[in-house]
C-alpha cells in the first residue's frame, strides 16, 4: 500500500496533466462536432476547455521541474572547471526556488484575500478563485520538485538527464546499432 501511494504522489503532475489534456482535447472536439453536425454546442464547454489548459500548462511546468526538462544554457560550462558549473547550477535553483516563494506568497494572498468572492465565472458559476489557485499549487510542486532534484542530484549522487538528452542518446544508439547490423550484413 505504500508503494502504490507512493508511486501515485511521485508521478501525479503526470497523472494530472494526462487527465487534463484529455479532459481539455475531448471537450474541444465534442463542441467542434456538436456545433458543426447539431448547431448546438455546450454553453460550458469551451470555459471548462480553456480552464482546463490553463492548469494543464502550470501542472506541466511542475512535471518539466521534475524531469528535469526546463532549458538551461549550459554549453559555456564545458569551458570552465566542474565545480563552477554545479556553483552556478545550484546558485540559479536558490533563484528560481526564491522567485518560487515570492509567486507562491502572493498568488496564495491574491486568491484567499483580495479575491472578490463574488467573482464566479462566467458559464459555470463557480467561483474564481477555485480556478486561480492553480497558481499556489504549480509553484509549490516545482519549488519541491527543484530541492528533490537537488537532493538527488547532490546527496543520492543521481545523475539526472533530462528527457530530450535520453531520447536524443537512444536515437544515436539506435543509428549505430543499425549501421553496425548493416556493416555486418554487407560482409
Amino acid at each position: 500500500m505504500k508503494n502504490i501511494l507512493f508511486k501515485i504522489i511521485e508521478n501525479l503532475e503526470n497523472y494530472l496533466c494526462q487527465f487534463l489534456l484529455v479532459t481539455f482535447v475531448v471537450l474541444l472536439f465534442l463542441q467542434i462536432v456538436l456545433r458543426n453536425i447539431f448547431s448546438y454546442s455546450i454553453p460550458w464547454g469551451d470555459e471548462l476547455a480553456t480552464y482546463a489548459f490553463v492548469w494543464f500548462a502550470y501542472l506541466g511546468a511542475a512535471y518539466a521541474t521534475k524531469m528535469s526538462a526546463h532549458n538551461r544554457v549550459t554549453f559555456q560550462f564545458k569551458l570552465f572547471p566542474r565545480w563552477v558549473e554545479t556553483f552556478c547550477a545550484v546558485l540559479t535553483d536558490i533563484i528560481w526556488i526564491g522567485f518560487n516563494a515570492v509567486f507562491v506568497y502572493l498568488s496564495y494572498d491574491f486568491v484567499f484575500n483580495k479575491m472578490n468572492l463574488f467573482w464566479k465565472s462566467q458559464t459555470m458559476g463557480i467561483p474564481m478563485k477555485y480556478f486561480y489557485f492553480i497558481l499556489p499549487i504549480a509553484f509549490t510542486a516545482m519549488t519541491l520538485r527543484i530541492i528533490q532534484n537537488n537532493y538527488l542530484r547532490f546527496v543520492k549522487k543521481v545523475d539526472l538527464v533530462d528527457p530530450e538528452a535520453k531520447a536524443l542518446e537512444s536515437l544515436k544508439k539506435g543509428e549505430e546499432e543499425n549501421a553496425n547490423h548493416e556493416a555486418a550484413g554487407e560482409k
